[in-house]
């Protein structure tokens, strides 16, 4: 596995990191035994970044990682991040009116940073991340002030914000700001609007990346048909919805004809592309099984893309806007 300095804090991260929302809630029934077992594949392959939110099961995700590192010899060694969730009134995202104090109010912040403490079983978070955001907050981002306050308790190591879906570009001012240690985005071959300012900027102040969805919610491994039917619970039900997953396949094969056989496969090429950008510290992958978890860390073994096939690539940007709220 190689490792990247994660912005100015002098971590070494694995470029690969692994993703745990399915670990948790809302990709359909999970075993928690095989969820351990992810886990530990993925320690094994040398992964050393594991993202996680408190929203991910009301703190399940966080109790499994609690629990696969107990029984891990070099737990020490393993960045462990996590989110705090807004209030939910009626919506996960804030509108355009909302004041931070509508959907993150400091006891909200303060409570749920205590809980993650409470279910990763430690006494300090390697970095603790705003879940989402809103642009109307960046005059007075109170949210991060408070994540920082709880860093000089001791209770966190780093601070971060995890950009809303619909506007990704509002974490620039904080990043100009000095507000945050991190961002975490959304950067693949269909969604490439972090290329514009968000890696420059990053780079700039000396922010790290943390990448996801990078396979595009599951599209981007390939193994996706017209036919394909999701289980109850599970998101890509709705993401995929109506006529996008017809959509995608036929996209995600024009994609696949392109990297022929310069890539061992189509996630090698979708996690290769996402991790080319220099601004990029590492790409949490989403894992249900411990094969997935070696599948995707073993990329983080191989050569990188070559600068033709990205370029190339680049031509696949797709201009779909946000799918979880309707076309």
């Amino acid at each position: 596995m190689r490792f990247r300095k994660f912005g100015g804090l002098g971590w070494d991260v694995s470029e690969i990191g692994l993703g745990t929302w399915a670990l948790g809630s809302n990709w359909g029934p999970q075993d928690d035994s095989e969820s351990v077992r992810t886990l530990h594949a993925a320690l094994d392959a040398g992964c050393n970044f594991i993202d996680t939110a408190r929203a991910y099961g009301d703190g399940r995700s966080e109790r499994l990682i609690a629990q696969a590192l107990k029984q891990w010899p070099r737990s020490d060694q393993v960045y462990v991040a996590t989110k705090v969730p807004p209030l939910v009134n009626p919506d996960w995202l804030p509108t355009p009116y909302q004041s931070w104090e509508e959907k993150f109010p400091e006891q909200q912040i303060r409570s749920e940073v205590d809980k993650s403490l409470r279910d990763l079983n430690s006494d300090c978070i390697d970095l603790v991340q705003i879940h989402t955001w809103s642009r109307a907050w960046n005059k007075n981002p109170v949210p991060c002030q408070i994540l920082r306050d709880l860093q000089s308790q001791g209770k966190l190591r780093a601070i971060g914000v995890s950009t809303p879906e619909i506007d990704q570009n509002s974490v620039i001012d904080l990043m100009r700001l000095r507000c945050v240690d991190s961002v975490q985005v959304i950067y693949n071959l269909f969604d490439q609007e972090a290329q514009a300012e968000i890696f420059s900027t990053a780079l700039e102040y000396g922010v790290a990346v943390i990448v996801r969805v990078a396979l595009d919610e599951s599209s981007l491994t390939g193994k996706l048909t017209n036919q394909t039917s999701f289980p109850e619970g599970d998101i890509r039900g709705s993401y995929f919805a109506g006529d996008r997953l017809q959509r995608t396949v036929d996209r995600v094969e024009k994609i696949r004809s392109l990297v022929g056989s310069e890539e061992a496969s189509l996630v090698a090429a979708a996690l290769k592309f996402a991790l080319k950008p220099p601004a990029v510290s590492t790409v949490i992958v989403g894992s249900r099984t411990a094969q997935q978890a070696k599948v995707n860390c073993a990329v983080g073994c191989e050569p990188q893309m070559s600068d033709d096939l990205e370029h190339k690539l680049r031509g696949h940007n797709w201009r779909r806007s946000f799918w979880y709220a309707g076309k």
